[in-house]
């Protein structure tokens, strides 16, 4: 598998939370292309980006509010793995998020709505065939669990 991840976002409005996800794959040291291809309006754009860098054996992430069917296009159509990263809105009290999770019969976009842990779920997948990006990964949860360590310290000595 590359060392790469395309971040496919349904509109413009998707730039942010694809940038989060970017920011943090570069701390993986994985290279990060975003694309803007709406399932829904421009379908056989869609799909010719999908085909383009499935050649390369990347991973997708796809950021797609409201109705999602860019998730589960972008897996119904690519044999590389999908994780679905929706923009969480309480306008719908996540009932919008139900088009990310129930999908048909043989298609499997996974869902993290986190960025920074959509990244990391990449970082994992690209990590199973490339030791430097897991030496990565390692690194970053372990300075997570440092973190935390260091928050609890801090806390003790306050109480």
């Amino acid at each position: 598998m590359k060392n790469k991840v395309v971040i496919i976002m349904g509109s413009k409005a998707d730039l942010e939370q694809a940038e989060k996800i970017a920011s943090t794959l570069k701390r993986f040291k994985t290279e990060t292309i975003l694309r803007i291809a709406s399932a829904h309006k421009v379908p056989l754009k869609c799909y010719n980006l999908i085909k383009e860098y499935e050649k390369e054996n990347v991973v997708f992430v796809t950021i797609a509010g409201m109705s999602n069917a860019l998730s589960g296009f972008t897996d119904a159509q690519t044999h590389c793995p999908v994780i679905a990263c929706p923009p969480y809105s309480d306008k719908f009290g996540g009932a919008d998020l139900f088009s990310s999770i129930r999908m048909p019969s043989g298609v499997a976009p996974l869902m993290v709505l986190s960025p920074e842990n959509a990244a990391l779920a990449a970082a994992k997948i690209i990590g199973l065939s490339n030791p430097e990006v897991q030496e990565q990964v390692i690194a970053f949860q372990n300075n997570k669990r440092e973190e935390l360590e260091a928050a609890d310290n801090e806390l003790q000595k306050h109480r």
